[in-house]
């Protein structure tokens, strides 16, 4: 963990940890400190709660503390920060229900403690009841400490673009961002609730400590602003530059804008190791728009590099330095240049002796693979190793009920049609039918509809690999267990989770591994599946294979690795951009329209191309060689997630 110091830029403290599973840590220590202190006191401890994501690792950490240290919540008030309306309190995305499922149900908290905004009142009660609930949180003494989370528009609680510093509980009407954010919460962003009951900015900042968290690359953006921008009523989390006891905790992801972060040479004095010093360079190169190797003496002293420059320099040097280590990421050869193949002038690599390479690419969706490396895969197959794909999860609540009963349709009249059990066939066809004509919105499938959903998802997978050359035996359906709910909150990470992954490994036994490192998935599952594959691979690190084992982080489904990041950049042609692009036009339920987007309107063949040329581009105007496309990749070393 790092306090970074404050500059003129940063206007509230924060605290970056490597990952959020430190930082979830840390802040139910704080909390767990502080209800201790209150009960030695014979005093109330008064939380003010967040839901989403994001705090969930505080909460099951919390809990674990009350079922394995006996902490007691017997003295602890909570006031939840909001809640849909309407939103009956048993619905599936009910804050009520949240609530209950990561804390409530697993602690020794009072039911008459624990206050949560009603969402099923009539909306005339609605004004009286917001008042009862700040005079609820008054006559407990006020907040004590209040968690928060922050969405993209800058919202705390639910308030939205607008909001004043002085606003308090109320019914308001949600931003159409927050309602695009929150659409796979609810199947869909038309069937999230127009309006929530939130506590206003005013109450917030009345509670004697605030604690932020903010987690993944997508709060990257507006936690600059919160933390470095001006005060302002459209980034509502900007007003906690006002409050004495506030502080943002962050993961790396998160705090990767900040200059503290993105630029630490312009705040303070800085260990220029190698990575810096290609970080540095690369933004100076970046910032003023020129080649690597066109940075003069003058650019360095100007940007705020001088002491760069006099430790590294001279500059000529520094840009050489530089431009053939981004240089020596470039191969068409990921999986290493056989004996062969190699011409004069090409470098070595490491792992390069062993040809055929076995290469097993993890999925955490049934289309991530083609998605984010589809042009290294076909690639890999076309120059002759044995690849393999592992679809972590079935992917089956990303399918439109329409898609479910359009194949159930098919499935039926096909039976009918060569007398395959015609009787059965109609009478599941008509329970599928039921079921999905009468289902509400966000409802979990019964289990034939999930079946189907998945069966769909196997095969457009399958379809997809043929397409790079695949075949059909070196496919690894695992359906790990922590995502099979129906609903898109998911399970925690389990055991048998992390065995089915090390099951496969040790089966394959491959020479490289492929894993999704991109952490902005909306949904989560992305980080859980990478957390499956590190763990899987620190427990085989003695096997004698892993020896000879390279483990590649790719991205590209929700953003792309930067340039002073990458560690392989993999050229990719018109020809193969175009086979990639068929690949994933094979994945027809996701076609056009995904049930889940996230926040980026692009369709994930036009966001991965965009992202795919735009690393091309950044070479080239850094003064690289000039390509279509590329594909980066960064090496794990074994460091935690």
């Amino acid at each position: 963990m790092t306090a970074p110091p404050l500059d003129d830029r940063q206007k509230i403290p924060t605290q970056v940890y490597r990952h959020a599973a430190e930082a979830s840590r840390a802040v139910a220590e704080q909390i767990a400190a502080l209800i201790r202190e209150r009960a030695s006191q014979g005093r109330a401890c008064v939380l003010g709660l967040a839901t989403g994501s994001t705090p969930t690792g505080v909460y099951a950490e919390l809990v674990r503390m009350h079922q394995d240290e006996g902490l007691s919540f017997q003295n602890v008030v909570t006031f939840n920060l909001d809640e849909y309306f309407p939103m009956q309190p048993e619905g599936l995305q009910s804050y009520v229900r949240f609530m209950r499922e990561h804390l409530f149900d697993h602690v020794d908290i009072l039911a008459e403690n624990a206050h949560v905004p009603d969402g099923a009142l009539d909306e005339r009660e609605v004004a009286e009841y917001c008042r009862q609930y700040e005079a609820k949180i008054a006559a407990a003494g006020g907040v004590d400490l209040q968690l928060l989370g922050v969405g993209r528009t800058g919202h705390i609680g639910f308030n939205e673009p607008g909001s004043g510093k002085t606003s308090r509980t109320r019914l308001i009407t949600l931003d159409r961002v927050t309602r695009r954010d929150a659409a796979s919460d609810f199947f869909g962003e038309e069937n999230v609730p127009q309006r929530a009951i939130t506590m206003g900015v005013g109450t917030i900042l009345d509670a004697r400590q605030v604690v932020l968290m903010a987690f993944g690359e997508g709060k990257a953006g507006i936690v600059k602003q919160a933390v470095e921008g001006p005060i302002s009523t459209i980034v509502a989390a900007s007003f906690l530059q006002e409050h004495p006891n506030a502080q943002f905790v962050l993961d790396e992801a998160a705090a990767d804008a900040l200059t503290i972060r993105r630029e630490p040479w312009l705040v303070e004095g800085v260990e220029w190791d190698e990575a810096m010093v290609r970080k540095a360079v690369i933004w100076l190169a970046q910032k003023l728009q020129k080649p690597l190797l066109k940075l003069t003496t003058e650019d360095y002293n100007e940007e705020g590099l001088q002491d760069l420059l006099a430790s590294h320099g001279p500059a000529y040097d520094l840009n050489l330095r530089v431009f053939r280590g981004l240089q020596a990421t470039i191969t068409g050869w990921p999986g290493g240049k056989p004996d062969h193949a190699k011409q004069p002038g090409d470098r070595p690599q490491p792992g390069d002796h062993i040809f055929p390479k076995r290469v097993l690419i993890f999925s955490p969706h049934p289309d991530d693979d083609v998605i984010s490396m589809g042009g290294t895969l076909i690639r890999l197959v076309d120059q002759g190793h044995e690849v393999h794909v592992a679809y972590q999860t079935s992917g089956n609540i990303a399918v439109f009920d329409d898609d479910a009963a359009r194949f159930a349709e098919f499935v039926g009249e096909y039976n009918q049609r060569f007398g395959i059990d015609p009787e059965s066939s109609a009478k599941l066809g008509a329970q599928i039918d039921e079921s999905l004509r009468g289902k509400r919105p966000g409802q979990v499938d019964s289990d034939e509809v999930q079946f189907i959903k998945g069966l769909i998802r196997r095969t457009e997978a399958r379809a997809a690999t043929r397409c790079c050359g695949v075949p059909a035996e070196r496919l690894h359906f695992t359906d790990m267990p922590f995502y099979e709910t129906g609903r898109v909150r998911k399970k925690p990470l389990s055991e048998e989770d992390i065995q089915i992954t090390v099951d496969l490994l040790r089966e394959v036994k491959p020479h490289q591994v492929y894993a999704a490192g991109d952490l902005s998935d909306p949904h989560g599952t992305h980080r859980v599946c990478l957390t499956a594959v590190l763990e899987a691979c620190r427990r085989l690190a003695d096997d004698d294979w892993y020896a000879d084992c390279q483990v590649w982080l790719y991205r590209g489904a929700w953003q792309e690795w930067g340039p002073h990041q990458i560690e392989m950049a993999v050229p990719i042609s018109p020809a193969e951009l175009l086979r990639k692009r068929v690949a994933i036009f094979k994945h027809e339920s996701q076609k056009d329209k995904a049930l889940f987007p996230g926040p980026d309107p692009r369709e994930f063949w036009q966001r991965a191309e965009d992202r795919n040329h735009g690393t091309a581009i950044l070479y080239d105007k850094l003064g690289l060689a000039e390509y279509e496309a590329i594909e980066g990749f960064v090496r794990w070393k074994g460091e935690s997630l």
